[in-house]
């Protein structure tokens, strides 16, 4: 009998890629296409095509089945991951009746009237009046109502992009629990839609049943109709299984699903992440999102801009590296490791706080990013290894946030993303917290955590504990070394956990006289 196989669809910022996994966790075969993240027709807009999506994915596709001597026969089950937070408005047909807003959109509601008795005094008691303004703003449904009636009165169904893709698998109308994240009526604790008193419902124009059935990582959503197999080459019929959101998966392909394993992403948004079966709320009233695991969660402290400074590195400082890269038939970052092995640890005092991109409530939403200690030394090989210093100091601050509302303790880290192939990020990342910092043995961690909820719920593994041990490991480990934590701890606690608090009444001088950032 031949091998039997999972195939996950991973729909991500910058590529949507079709993976085939075996029950051991191997990778057999791959397709990628990459996609343009977004398209803005207006400033601070950020959408894309629905279709555009749809039609990526099938040409993932079709590049898997070129590439791979696997065959679809092979296929047991498919699983959706996909980018948090993007939203796709559907009419009564289906059909998107505009694009989809992603989550990189940075356009804003009018926030209009009160919420109402009883949650206005409670939330002036409790302090979060700018949080939940600013999650009004930031409710995509509430700006269509605004600003486009005519689509808004055309929509039938709001899903994220998950909702959408696994809609054009199985042809109904539902999605993973794991998978809601962003701006909608939903339960974090409960992990269900709100109920019906809950605050949400009033400040925004969603109703109940525009949403889609909702069920638990590893259930079944339904079976692959016959035009979606003919778009991803595949025998009609196949179980559509649950998944979660593409961090989530991360973190269980990664194999970081006990509380003392910290998942860092070094991906576009950095991340550190604590998984566990309690509700634990990295900041206070910050809910955890839903764990690719049924009934755990994960919580999440979050760099926005993350790596992606290291790509604005590259744009602004880096030509030289990706024109040789080129020649080479090389990729960039291979070179940048070689630009930054010269300067030593701590960047000759160079340092970076990276908040690029404001926050709330940590940092507050007058946050900008910083960077002191210039001297006629520094070359930009000492602004690089201060970046990826600033983004591990930042994460560090998230674990012990992470440890102290947890009550846990860490005792190694799993780092996944794009940045985790970096040696000189993976060893200064053990150096920073003083632990041992793991690669997983698989890039595409995000589809691997996928293939296992599909693997569990197919009944292939028979628990999401045998099936974490038999398709996860590390691949390679990176040491602490002792005399450079040292230093590292010195600079961290010394210096960048006093700079925030130093910096943020200029920070607010900043954008009451300039008014950026609004």
């Amino acid at each position: 009998m031949s091998e039997r196989l999972i195939l996950t669809i991973d729909n991500g910022t910058q590529s949507v890629r079709a993976l085939l996994f075996n029950l051991d966790g191997d990778l057999v075969g791959k397709g990628k296409r990459e996609i343009e993240p977004y398209v803005s027709p207006h400033p601070g807009w950020a959408e894309q095509s629905a279709e555009y999506y749809w039609e990526s994915l099938g040409e993932a596709c079709r590049q898997l089945w070129a590439d791979t001597d696997a065959t679809p026969e092979q296929v047991a089950g498919i699983a959706v991951t996909t980018q948090r937070g993007t939203v796709v408005a559907l009419d009564e047909h289906g059909e998107p009746v505009r694009p989809a807003i992603t989550w990189l959109d940075q356009r804003s509601a009018r926030v209009e009237g009160k919420v109402g008795f009883p949650w206005d005094p409670l939330f002036a008691v409790l302090g979060l009046n700018e949080t939940i303004h600013r999650f009004r703003e930031n409710t995509q449904a509430t700006w269509l109502a605004q600003n486009e009636p005519e689509h808004w009165q055309r929509t039938r169904h709001f899903v994220l992009l998950s909702g959408f893709l696994n809609y054009r698998l199985t042809g109904q109308y539902r999605d993973s629990a794991g998978s809601q994240v962003g701006y909608i009526p939903f339960d974090y604790r409960r992990q269900q839609w709100a109920g019906p008193r809950d605050f949400k419902w009033k400040v925004m124009p969603l109703r109940r049943d525009m949403l889609p059935e909702l069920v638990a990582p590893g259930e079944r959503l339904g079976e692959l109709t016959g035009p979606a197999a003919d778009h991803l080459g595949l025998p009609a019929g196949l179980p559509v299984m649950a998944a979660a959101s593409d961090k989530a998966c991360e973190i269980l392909g990664a194999g970081s699903h006990r509380e003392t394993v910290g998942c860092m992403s070094y991906g576009t948004t950095a991340t550190i992440n604590l998984t566990s079966h309690r509700y634990i709320e990295p900041i206070r009233f910050m809910p955890p999102y839903p764990s690719a695991i049924p009934n755990h969660y994960c919580s999440e402290v979050m760099i926005y801009r993350g790596f992606w400074m290291v790509s604005w590195f590259k744009k602004q400082f880096g030509l030289r590296e990706q024109h040789i890269a080129e020649e080479r038939g090389i990729a960039p970052e291979a070179l940048f490791d070689e630009l930054v092995r010269d300067v030593p640890p701590g960047a000759m005092g160079l340092m970076l706080q990276p908040y690029w991109s404001p926050g709330v409530p940590q940092p507050g939403p007058e946050a900008k990013g910083a960077i002191i200690g210039f001297g006629d030394v520094h070359t930009r090989a000492h602004l690089y290894r201060a970046i990826l210093e600033g983004l591990a100091y930042a994460l560090r601050e998230g674990k012990e946030r992470l440890e102290k509302r947890g009550k846990v303790r860490m005792d190694r880290l799993r780092v996944a993303g794009g940045g985790s192939q970096s040696d000189v990020a993976m060893q200064l990342t053990a150096d920073i917290f003083g632990l041992p910092s793991e690669r997983p043995h698989t890039y595409e961690t995000s589809g691997l955590g996928a293939a296992i909820d599909a693997a569990v719920g197919l009944g292939l593994h028979p628990d999401f504990d045998t099936a974490i041990d038999r398709m996860t490991r590390v691949g390679d480990r990176f040491e602490p070394d002792p005399e450079t934590h040292r230093l590292y701890d010195r600079l961290y606690q010394e210096v960048y956990c006093r700079m925030y608090d130093r910096l943020q009444p200029l920070y607010q001088s900043i954008r009451e006289i300039t008014g950026y950032p609004e």
